[in-house]
């Protein structure tokens, strides 16, 4: 089967047959039926157009109506609907609060659409700009050519054929969508106006007619890369023979699939396909539309047009026209393009913003850091150094004279070297650093478990700053929150049992003194009552110690826990200052990030992130 090729040439002007070479029959200073051209002359009457239209499609069609100077008027912009500005708003924000988490190249699609959506809603909203996208030989130029009723994208046998996007408009007003594609004014056209009935049905319609996307030049395949991201719609043309070509699938169709709404699959060539064969290509292709995760627009739900039609017998041409009216008439492309290329950037941030599982930053996870820290300063060693300070004192205060007398004896008694029990310093010291830097790594696992990579990374990178000269700020913490200076404080019943330690101290003296004064004979002999009054004091003095030693347990414990807790919530705030503090900023940052995510894909405010609460 030989394959119906396009008839596009690219413009030379030093062809003795284009119609801008002296020798060519058309080529004149004067366009046909009018005036001597001007410089001042319109957009669209640049005198190639008025030649080619008159040197040949009048000949071919019978009169083309002649290029006019279109009135100048004031251009609608585009208007989006409530829910697509929210979520550009959304992906705006998005975007600015990710900017010092994210590279550049992971922002670079969403913001393109942020840019283009803005530039495209400053634009005319009464227009619709239609691509029409193929590969080599499939007839896509004449396809344009049928649409617009005349020859205005010039065809031939030579490949690569379409040099440059050619533009036809349906209606004036259009000059600065048409410049956003970066069409010059000599590739823009004007449709034939055969009928006013035809010129309203399509009244809005901006047809791009662009190179072939296969093209072998690299600067062809760019120039459709370039404005494939800037139209409305697309229609791809496909033939019979490459409708299933792997470069159109992979590099086009399946990564457009988002933009089915806006895209009109055609089979072009029918006529060189015997009976019932047009069908079945028709039946393989929508099988591979389906392949690529395109929406079919079958059975009149949103989705992918697909036809068969013939642009050299135009068979089916009809039909495609009455479905770009009514596409244009809707007046919805615009938006429903730039809808998918929100939803295209969500899908591809979706790994940097989106978690399935409950992220954050628990209550247990923060006792367990600042159990740690305390751990690091000795809370618990200082709290037991104060209890018993306490219990010292206590003894000091109600233990017995000779009690007193025998233990300051025995420290005075103990060499110098012997009172300080030599310390490790150097080790506890290091010790207490690991111990510090183990507590840091493990809240802050704990606090980036389950994130996206960059905002865990967010995450251990703030809380290891934090850790910075958190040791040292330890360790002046347990100087000053550690150990008051001077005596505990005594409880209210300390003086009443001095006073009865005391009385047991002065009942042994006098009954001493009385028994010595019987031994020399001053006194009568008698030593019932002094020997009890010694007894009474011997027993009545350990006894009393001993019960204010019980007493005094109470007292001395929550002194030690009342220590204790001072460095623990002294080492927990440090701690929570310098690394909790950040890391819960950097969650409640990726909080709000994933809030605008949930706007962008189109869903209520993500649950995914709690920042301290020890939920999502």
């Amino acid at each position: 089967m030989t394959a119906v090729t396009d008839q596009d040439h690219t413009e030379h002007p030093e062809h003795p047959e284009h119609p801008e070479h002296p020798e060519h029959p058309g080529h004149s200073d004067r366009d046909a039926g009018g005036p001597p051209r001007t410089d001042t002359a319109s957009p669209w009457d640049d005198g190639l157009i008025a030649r080619r239209v008159n040197g040949s499609a009048d000949e071919e069609q019978g009169g083309v109506a002649a290029a006019r100077t279109p009135v100048p008027q004031a251009v609608a912009p585009l208007a989006y609907d409530p829910w697509l500005r929210t979520r550009l708003d959304a992906l705006r924000e998005l975007v600015g609060l990710s900017r010092a988490r994210l590279d550049n190249r992971t922002l670079a699609q969403a913001g393109r659409v942020i840019e283009e959506s803005n530039a495209r809603r400053r634009l005319s909203g009464r227009h619709t700009v239609v691509a029409i996208a193929g590969a080599t030989g499939s007839g896509k130029s004449q396809l344009f050519n049928a649409l617009a009723g005349v020859p205005v994208s010039e065809t031939g046998v030579r490949r690569p054929t379409t040099a440059a996007p050619i533009a036809c408009s349906w209606s004036d007003g259009a000059a600065s969508l048409i410049e956003r594609l970066g069409i010059p004014p000599r590739l823009r056209r004007r449709p034939l106006q055969a009928t006013a009935d035809a010129d309203e049905r399509l009244r809005g319609l901006v047809l791009v007619d662009l190179p072939d996307h296969d093209s072998a030049a690299v600067q062809h395949r760019e120039q459709v890369d370039r404005v494939l991201g800037l139209v409305d719609a697309v229609i791809w043309v496909v033939d019979p023979e490459k409708y299933a070509d792997a470069m159109l699938h992979e590099r086009y169709l399946r990564p457009m699939a988002a933009h089915a709404e806006v895209m009109f699959v055609v089979l072009n060539q029918t006529d060189r396909l015997p009976g019932e064969a047009a069908e079945q290509v028709l039946d393989d292709l929508r099988r591979l539309l389906d392949e690529d995760g395109i929406v079919l627009g079958e059975y009149g739900e949103p989705g992918t047009t697909v036809l068969a039609l013939s642009a050299l017998t135009g068979d089916g041409v009809g039909e495609l026209r009455e479905s770009l009216a009514r596409f244009v008439a809707e007046r919805g492309a615009p938006a429903r393009r730039i809808s998918a290329d929100v939803d295209i950037a969500a899908a591809r941030l979706r790994p940097v913003y989106a978690t399935r599982r409950r992220t954050g930053l628990s209550e247990e996870a923060r006792e367990e850091f600042a159990d740690r820290l305390a751990d690091a300063v000795g809370a618990t060693a200082t709290g037991e150094a104060a209890e018993r300070a306490w219990l010292r004192n206590a003894n000091r205060a109600c233990g017995t004279p000779w009690l007193r007398l025998w233990r300051w004896c025995q420290e005075r008694g103990e060499p110098s070297t012997g009172r300080v029990a030599p310390r490790g310093r150097p080790d506890e010291e290091a010790t207490a650093r690991q111990r510090v830097e183990q507590a840091v790594r493990t809240v802050a696992d704990r606090a980036s478990a389950g994130l996206p990579p960059p905002w865990a990374l967010a995450v251990r990178e703030a809380a290891v700053r934090g850790s910075q000269g958190l040791p040292e700020a330890l360790d002046e913490l347990a100087v000053r929150a550690g150990l008051p200076p001077g005596r505990p404080p005594r409880p209210g019943w300390w003086p009443l049992a001095v006073l009865v330690q005391v009385s047991m101290t002065v009942l042994q003296f006098v009954g001493g003194l009385w028994l010595l004064a019987q031994i020399i004979g001053v006194m009568a002999p008698n030593l019932g009552v002094p020997v009890l009054l010694m007894a009474i004091g011997i027993v009545g003095g350990p006894l009393v110690e001993w019960s204010c030693r019980m007493a005094a347990r109470g007292p001395a414990r929550r002194y030690g826990q009342e220590a204790e807790r001072r460095l623990r919530e002294a080492a927990s705030g440090c701690g929570r200052a310098r690394v909790l503090d950040p890391v819960a900023a950097e969650l409640l940052r990726y909080r709000e990030v994933r809030e605008q995510y949930g706007r962008v894909v189109g869903v209520g405010a993500g649950t995914g992130t709690g920042t301290g609460a020890g939920r999502d």
